[in-house]
């Protein structure tokens, strides 16, 4: 016996129904104006209820291809190749630095700032550790570190005078790593964000399939 459905956690209904306006838009199905707007409902409805009504007039539903291709897009990077060095630092002293791009992080990142800016970018980033830990020292200073959707963040950060802001989301948050942030900053500000919204995420991984379907835009 199936349990109710207004029992089931709301999580995995969203999740499945999300995964079934993403699968009948990429067919063609439903435009790409009903699909944002179904998409933006998903993702604010509250119960259960309101979510199977979103896609109770969707025929199409989804197939282990469609499960493999959003495996591949969503999944952490990981790789068994380790970094060039076993920890990495950044340092700014009233200047800038970044690291971004494809790199593979190494298990600690140290993070010396004095009344610079910093930006650490784990977007396109290859993970080599299920646990990594950002060591930062942020004084008089700005440092903004953004995360891929399925990456965790632990943050043991003090402030003096500062602030920091974590406005990650996780996604397959069960098989992402982990990012620890420890330290201090003082008179400074520290900010964890992901470079692309999860509904910007969703509408990109549903034009992609739509685009190896050949289903026309019109």
């Amino acid at each position: 016996m199936s349990v109710k459905i207004e029992d089931r956690p709301i999580d995995q209904v969203r999740e499945q129904v999300i995964d079934q306006l993403i699968y009948n838009y990429s067919h063609g199905v439903i435009s790409a104006e009903a699909f944002e707007r179904r998409l933006d409902s998903a993702m604010e409805a509250t119960d259960n209820i309101a979510l199977l009504n979103l896609v109770e007039d969707l025929t199409l539903t989804t197939d282990t291809q469609y499960s493999a291709q959003k495996q591949t897009q969503f999944a952490p990077n990981y790789s068994a190749q380790q970094a060039d060095e076993e920890n990495l630092t950044l340092r700014s002293i009233l200047g800038s630095s970044e690291r971004s791009g494809q790199w593979v992080v190494p298990k600690d990142i140290y993070i010396q700032n004095y009344m610079g800016s910093i930006v650490l970018d784990f977007t396109d980033a290859i993970f080599a550790h299920q646990h990594v830990t950002v060591h930062v020292n942020c004084i008089f200073g700005s440092e903004e570190i953004y995360v891929p959707e399925h990456v965790n963040v632990v943050s043991k950060m003090f402030c003096i005078l500062g602030s920091f802001e974590n406005k990650t989301v996780s996604l397959n948050k069960r098989q992402g790593p982990t990012i620890n942030l420890e330290g201090k900053t003082v008179l400074g500000s520290v900010e964890v964000k992901v470079k692309r919204t999860i509904k910007e995420k969703f509408v990109s991984f549903a034009n992609d399939l739509k685009a190896q379907l050949g289903v026309s835009n019109k």
